[in-house]
């Protein structure tokens, strides 16, 4: 997937973001950082009905997200954890938390 992003005057606050060439969307600087972390996001996780019973999961396996939050809340490391779901790796572990650091910051600005 790729993205990339414009601004065409740069006196405007408004910018246009496009998404593998497909989507152009006008933008206000603060939406356009928030479509680029979810980018990121859903390159690493995925949803669908027909596995694990529609929960979140890292992308490419069967783990659900939620097994990585509770190994974590339970005193488990991130190496103990990848070493223990062999499938999901640093990356994506790394960038969820990034996300996730991200959204409290963004809350805690509001």
């Amino acid at each position: 997937m790729t993205a990339s992003f414009e601004c065409t005057n740069p006196k405007s606050p408004l910018i246009y973001a496009k998404i593998n060439s497909i989507l152009v969307v006008l933008l206000e600087p603060q939406q356009a950082t928030n479509v680029m972390q979810n980018i990121d996001l859903f390159e690493v996780i995925e949803r669908d009905p027909t596995k694990v019973s529609g929960a979140w999961i890292f992308r490419g396996t069967r783990v659900p997200v939620a097994a990585f939050f509770e190994n974590i809340k339970d005193g488990a490391s991130v190496d103990q954890f990848l070493e223990w779901f062999p499938g999901v790796t640093r990356t994506q572990v790394e960038v969820l938390l990034d996300r996730a650091l991200a959204s409290l910051t963004q809350m805690a600005q509001v």
